[in-house]
């Protein structure tokens, strides 16, 4: 037997030093099994550490060995080891070169070498030569077959995983509980729900059951959407673990079942099991598609208790939900822990934090972080965007805009939301993309994703919806509300929300407006309660209209704009007792109205004119062609109509 000090010697040796340990009667074809043991040791030792130079040069010493003895029994082994060194350092032509030797010597059914073959080819994404493989193989087990259908849908490569596995039982091969996890993971991801059924008849048939197939039958029918029936599969199963738990739960999420959800949550952790970072994510995040934002804070607080890191979802989750809720500094907090853990330079985290510190009214730190992310999406744009629409900086949003258009990005639905408000505002028509009767093609499409079978997410059914409100299609965008939760699996979001209230203002049904505004599970936002009171003032309903600017103006008391869109009510009313109140409510807050400010395009940009504003440069030359055009006008019998007078003159009528 050869001694521990022997292994030591041989191991970091070169192969000329190796090699005067070789006997000459090896060299002369004289077995000598102790020896040949402690080299392919030695073999394996370098292979392990990734210097594939070393253990080549060893192998050279067990390949002479092999041809003096006539046995080739004695290379399988090491060249297995060869193979795994090939995959860790990506030598690709070395591998090659193993293969042709393996051939070369008969041994390419070699039931040891066959799956390393495949996992070689496979690990380099060179499915179709691991497949030859596999398919001119004499082997009657299912290993390489396993290998070859797991490396087909691990790359996404469901369907040919499929015809894989096919072919697999038309040789007469019969699967194993390692052929199932991925045959039906392939099932659930093509949404093939005949043949997920026919693999789980041919599962209880052949009682191939294992904790591992059991799992895999809870995921697959959960992707199919059939909830009931993973449910009942995982209450059936004699054994759970983590995974268990984990697949029932995302079940749920992905249908929007987040009562379910939250329930078989509490129950995991009654159970003493320990949900994996990507089930309390699932859980936070459902907290924040729900409205429920101080329990989702809470969830990212417990589970960092468990482990310190804080992932790129988890910093989204938290950032969402202190945007909802104007939580600045524990916002803040989040940003920082996003810096630790390195994730804050991923785009969607700086999208969310572009968002927190716009909803907390810290613009200039979100500018400077919008500035800071090289590559901007839509997404991105659209943050900042909102941002400065949020705190009703029309200037800024405008120049904005131009700058995205100027770069290239195309301006989606959420985009046009965002700034079409403002457009009206300032009066830039040019920048207010007019989508008036757009709604039917907007429907059109939506009913292509669903023939195409492509689900609809939140940003889909806020497109949607706003192309309903501006369309007045009132019943069409009823009916896609409503079959937002059971039919879609979209979870309604304060955004949503919104469409349903201007759809209703728009459309003159202001109760049901309200109903909306009343019932919804989040805080109404101060744009809502404007939405509602522009409508009042349009449709005459004081009543509503009164109650939404009570609920406004404890939310913005100081914007002069929702003084306005009242004294506008009241005067379309003919109430100018009301009005005269609203004067003196802004005389004793101290609330000034911004002067009236006017939008010029001179070609390369928009420039601002106030009313009797006399600081600009250009003011001498201004004002008298102004004069001018208003000389021009009445010329050709324009006369300006009381029933639209300026919201200024309305005031100062009264004042």
């Amino acid at each position: 037997m050869p001694s521990s000090s022997s292994r030591v010697i041989l191991r970091g040796l070169s192969a000329s030093q190796i090699q005067k340990f070789i006997p000459k009667k090896w060299k002369q074809g004289v077995n000598d099994p102790p020896m040949i043991v402690e080299v392919i040791a030695t073999l394996k030792e370098f292979a392990s550490r990734g210097n594939l130079s070393k253990a080549f040069e060893v192998f050279s010493r067990i390949r002479l060995h092999a041809s003096f003895s006539a046995s080739h029994d004695v290379v399988s082994d090491p060249i297995s080891s060869l193979f795994l060194c090939c995959n860790k350092v990506k030598a690709f032509e070395q591998g090659e070169q193993l293969h042709a030797y393996i051939i070369a010597l008969g041994l390419e059914n070699n039931p040891i070498l066959l799956p390393k073959l495949v996992t070689f080819y496979s690990s380099f994404s060179l499915h179709a030569d691991a497949r030859v493989v596999v398919q001119n193989s004499n082997i009657f087990h299912p290993l390489p077959w396993n290998l070859l259908i797991s490396s087909y849908v691990r790359d996404g490569f469901f369907a040919e995983g499929l015809a894989v596995y096919k072919q697999m039982a038309s040789k007469g091969i019969r699967p194993d509980n390692f052929t199932y996890p991925s045959v039906l993971k392939a099932c659930g991801e093509t949404l093939d729900v005949a043949f997920g059924r026919e693999i789980h008849k041919r599962i209880d048939a052949c009682d191939e059951w294992s904790l591992f197939v059991h799992n895999a039958l809870v995921s697959m029918y959960g992707k199919f959407g059939q909830v009931d029936v993973a449910r009942q599969l995982f209450d059936e199963m004699p054994e759970r673990d983590a995974v268990s738990w984990n697949t029932m739960i995302y079940a749920y999420a992905s249908e929007g079942m987040w009562k379910e959800a939250f329930e078989l949550f509490v129950k995991m952790q009654e159970a003493g099991v320990e949900a994996n970072v990507i089930t309390w994510n699932t859980i936070a995040g459902g907290c924040l598609r729900t409205g429920n934002f101080e329990g989702a804070l809470k969830l990212l607080s417990q589970m960092r208790t468990r482990d310190a890191n804080l992932d790129s979802v988890a910093a989204i989750i938290g950032l969402g939900a202190c945007s909802h809720i104007g939580a600045f500094k524990l916002g803040k907090e989040i940003h920082g822990a996003a810096i630790r853990c390195c994730c804050a330079e991923y785009d969607n985290v700086g999208n969310a934090l572009i968002t927190m510190y716009s909803r907390c009214k810290d613009l200039r730190h979100a500018y400077v972080l919008f500035q800071m992310i090289e590559e901007k999406s839509i997404v991105t744009w659209n943050s900042m965007l909102s941002g400065y629409t949020h705190m009703d900086r029309a200037e800024e949003a405008s120049f904005l805009f131009r700058e995205m258009l100027h770069s290239g990005i195309e301006p989606n639905y959420v985009t046009i939301a965002s700034i079409l408000p403002l457009c009206a505002r300032v009066a830039n028509l040019q920048h207010g993309y007019g989508i008036q009767g757009e709604g039917q093609v907007a429907l059109k499409l939506f009913k292509e994703m669903n023939k195409y079978q492509i689900r609809p997410d939140h940003v889909t059914m806020v497109a949607v919806l706003s192309a309903c409100s501006h369309s007045g299609l009132v019943v069409e965008g009823q009916m896609l509300f409503e079959k937002m939760m059971g039919v879609y699996g979209v979870f309604p979001r304060l955004e949503h929300y919104a469409c349903m209230v201007d759809l209703y203002g728009r459309a003159g049904l202001l109760n049901k407006a309200k109903e909306i505004i009343m019932k919804m599970p989040y805080i109404p936002t101060s744009a809502m309660w404007a939405t509602l009171l522009g409508a009042c003032r349009i449709h005459g309903n004081t009543d509503i209209g009164e109650w939404a600017a009570e609920k406004l103006l404890e939310m913005r008391p100081e914007n002069s704009g929702y003084y306005v869109l009242m004294a506008n009510m009241y005067a379309a009313a003919g109430r100018w007792n009301k009005l005269a109140k609203v004067r003196t409510f802004m005389r004793d807050l101290g609330v000034r109205k911004a002067p009236g400010c006017a939008w010029v395009d001179v070609g390369t940009g928009f420039s601002p004119f106030l009313v009797e504003d006399t600081s600009n440069v250009q003011a001498r030359q201004i004002y008298p062609l102004l004069d001018g055009l208003n000389e021009l006008m009445k010329d050709v019998g324009y006369v300006a109509s009381e029933e639209f007078c300026s919201e200024d003159e309305v005031i100062e009528e009264i004042g």
